[in-house]
């Protein structure tokens, strides 16, 4: 799927003010910002959610955190693990800004990857 088909211009014609169109790649950057954080944390427990392990280290729910992006403020779910040795690197603990994440999340977006691939 090329880009250009998946972004029609039927697709675009929804948003009918700049802000309508920058609240909708903020939502898909925040989401693509925990996804991403989702996929260290199965890679630091080495295994995928909902799966069974022998690891006595596992997940521990979510911490809110507020992060400054190029869309502006916004506040994103960080997973946790049991022994708190999880340090993400997209934004490292006690860090709040994220840097051009923005850009690899809209290029996979626009190429045609879904938000759940994302």
């Amino acid at each position: 799927m090329k880009k250009e088909d998946f972004l029609t211009d039927d697709f675009l014609k929804q948003f009918k003010t700049g802000e309508e169109l920058n609240n909708f790649l903020k939502s898909i950057q925040k989401r693509g910002i925990e996804k991403i954080l989702e996929g260290e944390l199965d890679a630091h427990l080495d295994y995928d959610k909902n799966q069974t392990s022998n690891n006595t280290n596992s997940r521990n729910g979510y911490a809110n955190k507020t992060v400054k992006t190029s869309h502006g403020i916004t506040e994103i779910k960080v997973p946790r693990d049991r022994d708190a040795s999880f340090n993400p690197m997209l934004v490292p603990k006690r860090k709040n800004m994220v840097d051009g994440i923005e850009n690899v999340i809209i290029s996979l977006y626009a190429k045609g990857m879904s938000n759940s691939d994302i």
